[in-house]
């Protein structure tokens, strides 16, 4: 079997508005191809989808099989791009081997699994069990649809989950997560006489996935530009706006400030800036190489954030941690421990949120790095909330389903394929939680620069992976 019938789906999928918290649209698209076919389907009051088929001639007493992945995606573009997530079809072009979406996000991650799986519910899997095909809804934003699954609502006892993002690799593990939220309160002062106002940005960074990417060296923009006013407060500037980052689990790709400078110093500012440039691009050659800096002088009439809080704030900024935290001693190579400083936003009512997002697959560190960083925000004056997080996925190196993955990729290809653990969150964390009696395993076709725009997808690994597969339901 060929791919043709998941990139039609997927081709479908990338015209439905699928934000995390907006699957609405996605859900009913699902609703009706489950009704256009007469399939079971079901669907919870959170919107996660069930739709069922049954059993080939042969293959009725095999074990349901059940196929997962979530509907919703990250919603990220290049500045300057006019695109409406809410509306917009996704444009993707062919390039040597690559789909690839040039100015946003793709959606593959997981539109592919949702498309993977649509297109076995239609047909394609020539001799398979009943199969389950679970489709979560919000996972980017905190796993929420696998959350509240509830027993019953699928009933095999193993699982493929479809949201892993290198082909050849089966996943066993991964890590668990939570948000750190800091919020800090400020005073509107007038901007003084004899002060110029001047907005200064970092754009251009790679971003990526802040779990897979982390270790990357790749630039945050949250840190970078509180980085570069930490280095002019000497000169007696005031804090107007700060903006950086985004999504919760992408690397903050660039970021901007406005300053109200005296006009004295102005100058000064201005080559600090340059002299920050540089030395920012010579950090950063090898690793996010495409990183500019830029500064234009702005009319500005809001007025600055008072000197006090906005001191708190930039020392809070430059000393949350971010990065790899620690490494796995169980498993060389794996990250076990990482925190990612997502985001700086100017919030309703004077208020300037900070957002971050630890990951690790030993819980208790995970919560003490969570700790850290609130200490971190409480002494700079924020009031800060954790999420309720959730669990990783230990591995289980006995897995049955894993051994007839692999026995499917041998066959098939004639190698070993590679078995891991991730630093990413996967539902299975939850589902482990949920159905403790069910085995599961993880992969997919190979994805890169998920979470940011430039996100690709591998055709030729789409290929091997599916016929995996199809090969994995024939035989499980």
């Amino acid at each position: 079997m060929g791919t043709q019938r998941i990139l039609s789906f997927f081709d479908e999928i990338t015209r439905i508005p699928r934000e995390s918290g907006h699957e609405e649209k996605i859900v009913a698209y699902l609703q009706r191809f489950a009704a256009d076919r007469g399939l079971e389907c079901k669907t919870d009051r959170l919107g996660n989808v069930m739709i069922a088929i049954g059993a080939t001639k042969g293959y009725e007493d095999r074990p349901t099989l059940v196929l997962q992945g979530h509907t919703d995606m990250v919603c990220e573009k290049k500045a300057g791009i006019d695109f409406d997530f809410s509306k917009d079809p996704i444009h993707y072009v062919i390039e040597d081997g690559w789909m690839i979406a040039p100015d946003t996000t793709l959606g593959a991650d997981n539109g592919i699994g949702v498309a993977t799986a649509l297109a076995i519910l239609d047909g394609d899997a020539p001799a398979h069990p009943r199969i389950e095909c679970l489709f979560t809804v919000s996972e980017e934003t905190g796993l929420d649809g696998a959350r509240g699954v509830r027993r019953g609502f699928v009933t095999g006892k193993t699982l493929i989950n479809l949201d892993d993002e290198d082909e050849g690799y089966f996943c066993v593990g991964c890590a668990g997560g939570m948000d750190t939220v800091g919020t800090f309160t400020y005073q509107t002062k007038k901007i003084r006489t004899g002060r110029v106002t001047t907005r200064f940005s970092i754009a251009g960074g790679l971003g990526g996935h802040s779990g897979d990417d982390i270790d990357k060296g790749r630039i945050n923009g949250v840190q970078q530009i509180a980085r570069f006013v930490n280095e002019v407060l000497c000169y007696n500037v005031d804090l107007c706006h700060i903006e950086a980052g985004n999504k919760r689990n992408a690397i903050a790709r660039g970021g901007d400030v406005v300053l109200a400078i005296p006009g004295r110093n102005e100058e000064k500012v201005v080559e600090a800036f340059n002299d920050f440039t540089r030395r920012l691009k010579a950090e950063y050659a090898l690793t996010d190489p495409g990183v500019t800096c830029s500064a234009e002088p702005i009319s500005w009439e809001s007025g600055a954030i008072d000197s006090r809080s906005a001191r708190n704030i930039i020392k809070a900024l430059i000393s949350i941690p971010h990065g790899v935290i620690a490494m796995s001693a169980d498993i060389p190579g794996l990250i076990e421990t990482s925190t990612n400083l997502a985001s700086v936003k100017m919030g309703p009512r004077n208020t300037v949120v900070v957002g971050t997002m630890q990951r690790s697959s030993v819980n208790s560190a995970r919560i003490f790095l969570s700790e850290r960083i609130a200490a971190v925000m409480t002494l700079a004056g924020a009031k800060v909330k954790h999420s309720d997080g959730y669990p990783g996925w230990k591995p289980n190196m006995n897995s049955p389903i894993k051994d007839v993955c692999v026995a499917a990729y041998r066959k098939l290809f004639g190698k070993e394929p590679i078995v891991r653990a991730i630093h990413a969150g996967l539902e299975c964390g939850l589902f482990t939680d949920k159905f403790p009696e069910m085995d599961m395993i993880a992969f997919g076709p190979t994805l890169r620069g998920v979470h940011a725009p430039g996100e690709k997808l591998d055709l030729a690994s789409l290929e091997r992976f599916y016929a995996v597969l199809l090969e994995v339901i024939r035989t499980a």
